[in-house]
């Protein structure tokens, strides 16, 4: 069935490609707001910062496309709950003293999942029919992909059993589950402990939640998740798991885990050192087309990702590039995450050498061959301000595996240039103006 999927996915992707030309889409209202800035109405499409909050779409999708462990150069920070710790000197596991609880920054792709799971394998005791490890993921979708990597890392142990906690799973009232392992949605799990009496518990050993920051983002999952934390013994180990920390996720994280050890990633601060970064001065949506045009005649570009700001222009750019002979691949929030990531993998098998696209791809995709990632629209936040870590991971697409890249703005308002000042100023890098009547001044930048 998931090949089926995957393939209609893949069809109705070159399907738009072909029929690109023929779009025809709705105009956005827009107003402008007491600052004399454009803001869309509740009509308009929506923007790329509100793509952002689907966030669990977005951690779906990168485990749908991750063919391997991501090599991160992030410097890790541990912060031990005790200066005393072991941890600090240990020669030995034993000396250890797990098991321990935890608070860990970890990156989709970066083995987080199989060091869970590898954790609730060695607590659970086969033999013992009841369930003894609990694990929080914020959707169906997510619950079954973790329980997917439970049941390959636990081939191997025959007697060990997994239940999924999820809506649409129904149990007889009064019934007591023998299944060792539980992964389940907050609401499910907490009726499961409460309500329904289907789980004890005081019998739990380790209480994972996994994407806190994607938990947070949906209602009601905050409080649940520290509801059935406060149903768990006091000897339960609690392993808690984002990929960012804001202040809302630590503080919601101090809640739920007790006296932890914490693995932070340290701010990426150097990705932006193999880069050079360029802006291009336009007046319009046509001019800044116009430059994406020369850009493309003046320089051999391998492969190439374009960011708008709503899918209005995405579906636009895209329609245009396709006229001029461009094979293009489009990419915005609508689409379901199986197609998302059919997409993804066509542009890396290198189908397509251009990706446009909202933000829902900012972040988590490698592809090598990347070489130019362009800003048709600059980042910025909902309230109109630079998203500086929008750009950073926009950019990041290129300048990978060692490799120069190549970063260009396209600026077309007083406004934009003044967001593209105050993103200079906070990564303090220098972003020089490129003229793309120069065929010499463009070729210059390829070398």
């Amino acid at each position: 069935m998931a090949t089926d999927s995957w393939a209609l996915a893949v069809d109705e992707q070159e399907a738009a490609v072909k029929s690109m030309t023929n779009l025809q889409i709705k105009e956005e209202k827009v107003k402008a707001d007491t600052n004399g800035i454009i803001k869309t109405s509740t009509t308009a499409e929506k923007t790329d910062e509100e793509e952002k909050e689907d966030r669990a779409a977005q951690s779906l999708l990168n485990k749908l496309i991750r063919s391997n462990l991501v090599d991160n150069t992030n410097q890790v920070e541990v912060l031990q709950r005790d200066p005393n710790s072991p941890l600090y000197s240990v020669k030995s596991f034993e000396e250890l003293r797990l098991p321990q609880n935890l608070i860990a920054q970890s990156q989709s792709g970066t083995g987080k999942t199989a060091a869970f799971v590898l954790a609730m394998l060695s607590r659970v005791e086969p033999a013992d029919r009841y369930p003894q490890c609990l694990c929080l993921s914020p959707t169906y979708e997510l619950a079954l992909q973790t329980g997917n990597v439970i049941e390959q890392m636990g081939k191997f142990y025959p007697e060990l059993k997994l239940a999924y906690a999820v809506r649409g799973n129904k149990l007889e009232r009064g019934q007591k589950l023998s299944e060792q392992i539980v992964i389940g949605t907050p609401g499910t799990v907490l009726d499961w402990c409460s309500k329904l009496k289907f789980i004890d518990p005081k019998k739990i050993k380790v209480f994972v939640l996994d994407e806190a920051d994607v938990m947070i983002a949906t209602q009601g999952h905050q409080d649940q998740s520290i509801r059935i934390q406060r149903m768990l013994p006091r000897n339960c180990q609690m392993l808690l798991f984002s990929a960012t920390f804001e202040d809302s996720v630590w503080k919601f994280a101090q809640k739920v885990v007790p006296d932890p050890n914490v693995i932070k990633l340290k701010r990426e601060e150097e990705t932006l050192d193999t880069i050079k970064q360029y802006y291009v001065l336009c007046s319009s949506r046509d001019e800044k087309f116009q430059a994406l045009c020369n850009l493309y005649g003046a320089i051999t570009i391998a492969q190439a990702m374009i960011f708008c700001h709503t899918r209005k222009t995405a579906s636009w750019l895209a329609a245009e590039l396709s006229k001029e002979g461009h094979q293009v691949a489009l990419l915005s929030g609508e689409m379901m995450v199986e197609q998302r990531a059919a997409v993804i993998e066509r542009f890396r098998e290198g189908k397509e050498k251009v990706l446009v696209t909202t933000n829902v791809c900012a972040r988590g995709i490698d592809v090598e061959q990347v070489s130019v990632v362009i800003n048709f629209d600059l980042p910025v936040d909902k309230d109109g301000n630079p998203d500086n870590e929008t750009y950073l991971h926009r950019i990041g697409r290129t300048g990978r595996f060692g490799k120069r890249g190549l970063a260009v703005n396209m600026v077309d308002s007083k406004h934009s240039m003044n967001i593209l000042n105050r993103i200079q100023e906070h990564f303090n890098k220098k972003i020089e103006r490129l003229d793309t009547d120069d065929l010499d001044e463009i070729e210059k930048i390829a070398n």
